[in-house]
């Protein structure tokens, strides 16, 4: 597989419970018994999956865990899981309705959040403390100073 999280070290470790999410709705849960990375990939061994073949059908799939095995380690202050950023609501600092988060681009710099607007256009917004003034999950909005040339 092809891991996109920033904490492999704590994902995939033998005895860890993973949700294979398949393209049709279907989730499996799997609990690994063997890791070992080749490259860029992860190799994982699932109990009780023994074959290849047995877990073929799983191949395009996205794995992931549940917010319980999230741990407040992971993250320093003003860092989020992108589970928590899609979906909010941004607001300017007049308090004007921009949009809603619907993608993350991770940068090199920095992420970019991609609001999608009424109109259906999007507005790129740098994760950088000049443009991201807050974030607030407990209602779901962001507040961003519109910085000229973001418009």
């Amino acid at each position: 597989m092809i891991s996109i999280t920033d904490f492999p070290e704590n994902r995939f470790v033998v005895g860890n419970q993973v949700t294979a999410f398949l393209p049709n709705g279907t989730q499996v849960e799997l609990t690994i018994d063997k890791v070992r990375t080749q490259k860029s990939f992860v190799i994982l061994h699932f109990k009780g999956h023994d074959s290849i073949n047995d877990i073929e059908f799983l191949k395009p799939s996205t794995l992931k865990i549940t917010d319980e095995q999230l741990s407040a380690d992971d993250l320093a202050a003003g860092e989020y899981y992108y589970h928590q950023i899609l979906g909010l609501a941004v607001y300017d600092l007049a308090n004007n309705y921009l949009g809603k988060i619907t993608d993350i681009m991770d940068t090199a710099a920095n992420d970019v959040w991609i609001v999608t607007r009424e109109n259906g256009k999007e507005l790129l917004l740098p994760k950088i403390e000049q443009v991201i003034k807050k974030v607030d999950l407990t209602n779901q909005r962001v507040t961003i100073d519109l910085l000229e040339g973001l418009e």
